[in-house]
């Protein structure tokens, strides 16, 4: 035979209900023959809490027995809460979730029923919460006022000196550099004791000092000292002193400008042993080279390397010797320099010289290159004394005046010519 408990649900009471709408069902009704009501209750069911994990069956006249111990079935709340709780979760409800629990606050120790204690919780005067400026303190509900107002380190308070509010742990660094607060005379260890405000020093030293104050040409040398009236004085009486210490001063300057001036040009000078020399004012200079005898153009300084030898290029637009009028001459010229003592001589690397062709298209330019190898018997390769050779070696026919003319020597008014020294080679090519 099926149990009945199969087909019909029992409820707590022992009666059988409908599977489909939880109606109660009289068993009698529905087994009217008292052999199979007797065969029905004999029948074998599980415990209606048999899903909550209750593992009891046996026959269904022992159920109703059986509900009244099962710890999975719900009973009222035994403190009258009205709750039905299974048997199971009654100490946990009593403890826990019971509205007539009575409990203890763990901030205050105060006793309280549950929903009281619920009520409570959040509005205890002994529980710590964090300060609400953020400062990161707990401190007890009830002291949080006073927290805020006395203690807390992001309370606003003045400064003492301006007034302007600051955090409390922001006003010492503010104090620091506060236009109000008070400094000591720098001039206190000459006798000041005042404390003007910070916004107000130099006013006070300049006006009100009680201390020796220095005289105000002590940069130039003066080292008087006195009160603001004997400093006044002596300033009054004391001009043409003065006035030798500055110019003391200014010729020490003068010394230390032309020191810097003199350093300034020697890392400024060429050392690569390559100039490219740019001739402006080509007409201008041209004109005048025709018009006057002997107008040479001379080009900055350069050396050969770091620590060689120093030379210039000479040019003489209107030519000079043999090229006199007709030709434009140019010559290499070796100045006395800072190494000479350390050099080899005669001067021996081969010199080139480059009219550079400015034409638009530099496929079809055609410099003019003219080098040569120095002749250690000549004196104008032997070391310089303190002056330079008058007119130094080179080529007085170097391009004629008909040439320059030919091709775009000169564009723009302007003219550049290379002059390089290369010490590997030793024929001019």
């Amino acid at each position: 035979m099926t149990p009945v408990g199969l087909l019909f649900k029992v409820n707590s009471e022992g009666l059988f209900t409908c599977p489909v709408n939880a109606s109660p069902v009289d068993y009698a009704k529905i087994y009217p023959d008292p052999e199979s009501e007797k065969a029905i209750m004999g029948s074998v069911v599980y415990c209606i809490h048999h899903k909550e994990g209750c593992q009891w069956s046996d026959e269904l006249r022992k159920l109703k027995a059986h509900l009244n111990t099962c710890k999975h079935d719900a009973v009222l709340c035994a403190a009258q809460c009205g709750a039905m709780i299974p048997r199971v979760l009654m100490q946990d409800h009593l403890r826990y979730t019971c509205p007539r629990r009575r409990a203890h606050c763990q901030h205050c120790n105060k006793e309280f029923s549950g929903s009281a204690l619920e009520e409570h919780q959040g509005n205890c005067g002994h529980e710590p919460v964090y300060c609400e400026n953020k400062c990161g303190a707990k401190v007890q509900r009830r002291h949080t006022l006073q927290h805020a107002q006395l203690h807390c380190s992001k309370r606003l308070v003045p400064c003492p000196h301006c007034g302007q509010k600051y955090t409390q742990d922001c006003v010492s660094a503010h104090g620091a550099t506060c236009s109000r607060a008070p400094v000591p005379c720098p001039q206190r260890s000459a006798g000041c004791a005042a404390l003007p405000a910070r916004d107000e020093l130099d006013a006070h030293l300049r006006d009100h000092c009680a201390a020796a104050q220095p005289c105000p040409y002590r940069d130039a040398g003066c080292r008087y000292k006195g009160t603001r009236a004997a400093v006044e004085r002596h300033t009054e009486e004391s001009c043409q002193q003065h006035v030798a210490l500055l110019a003391a001063v200014a010729g020490r300057q003068a010394r230390q400008l032309d020191a810097l001036r003199a350093a300034v040009a020697r890392l400024a000078v060429n050392c690569s042993g390559a100039l490219v020399w740019r001739v402006s004012d080509f007409a201008a200079k041209m004109a005048e080279a025709k018009t006057k005898d002997g107008v040479e153009l001379l080009s900055p300084a350069f050396y050969t390397s770091q620590y060689g030898y120093k030379l210039q290029a000479s040019l003489f637009l209107n030519g000079n010797g043999a090229g006199e009028s007709s030709h434009m001459s140019v010559y290499i010229k070796i100045l006395p320099g800072e190494y000479d003592a350390l050099l080899r001589w005669p001067f021996a690397h081969s010199v080139s010289f480059t009219l550079f062709d400015q034409s638009a298209s530099p496929d079809r330019a055609c410099n003019i290159v003219e080098s040569f190898v120095p002749d250690p018997t000549w004196k104008n390769f032997q070391r310089p004394s303190k002056e330079p050779d008058a007119l130094g070696f080179g080529f007085p026919r170097f391009v004629s005046h008909e040439m320059l003319k030919k091709r775009n020597f000169v564009k723009d008014d302007v003219m550049f010519l290379r002059v390089k020294v290369d010490p590997s080679k030793i024929v001019a090519v």
